[in-house]
């Protein structure tokens, strides 16, 4: 069993997933590669980071249950799971939006966290001290901002993507609720606009920045929040 404390990110092969691995690894955590990563890993270790490969398909129930298997076997426990893995198909007008297009974004954003979540819950109620588990979500999900007309991002309409961050909020209390008596903490994080292939690269932000408000509630300690929706210094609006 491995004596460091671990954190699994889903989607770490690049973009802010690639960045949270590198500052939790950093922390001196191994840090597990939840996708199709092996040349991310390469560059992890290259840092002198102990990062390793998880061969893991969040959609895909079988893929989910062996790479708990293989945690459990090669490291016994869990302590970090950072729900990570998302994807934006575009941005029609909410009159023009196909619900396949709908149904393919939940599958990724919403019950893939939630299959990820269950399958290593076991691992993760192993922790100690206890175990902190990560959505990232965006303040695109906020329903306060979207009725706020000096919001930054106002103009923004449209169903599939923001429909899956203000689910993934709901999952995130849910499951801080059920939890709250272990002592593991369950947050929603917002990384801001951060410039990374998702949104073509427009962000205004680094992926180093982006990375923040994930490994920050990766790190709280004991008095820290559980069942909020946090950037990297404050509370996001639901």
């Amino acid at each position: 069993m491995n004596g460091k404390r671990t954190a699994l990110i889903t989607g770490a092969n690049k973009g802010i997933g690639l960045e949270t691995a590198r500052q939790l690894g950093q922390q001196g955590m191994t840090v597990l590669d939840g996708e199709r990563g092996a040349r991310a890993v390469a560059t992890l270790r290259g840092e002198s980071i102990d990062a390793r490969f998880i061969a893991l398909d969040v959609t895909d129930a079988a893929s989910i249950a062996e790479a708990s298997r293989m945690i459990e076997r090669d490291l016994g426990r869990l302590d970090v799971l950072v729900n990570n893995a998302g994807i934006i198909l575009g941005r029609p007008k909410p009159s023009e939006t196909r619900l396949d297009d709908v149904r393919r974004v939940f599958e990724v954003n919403v019950f893939a966290a939630i299959a990820v979540t269950n399958a290593m819950l076991p691992l993760l109620r192993r922790a100690s001290p206890a175990a902190r588990i990560v959505m990232v979500s965006s303040e695109i999900g906020g329903l306060s901002n979207h009725g706020d007309p000096d919001w930054t991002y106002a103009w923004f309409n449209a169903i599939a993507y923001p429909a899956s961050k203000t689910a993934l909020n709901m999952v995130t209390v849910q499951y801080a609720k059920e939890l709250a008596a272990t002592g593991i903490k369950v947050n929603a994080a917002d990384p801001g606009y951060t410039a990374t292939d998702l949104n073509g690269n427009r962000g205004t932000q680094t992926v180093a920045e982006g990375a923040r408000a994930s490994v920050r509630l990766a790190l709280l300690d004991d008095a820290g929040p559980t069942g909020g929706f946090y950037d990297a210094r404050s509370q996001v609006p639901w």
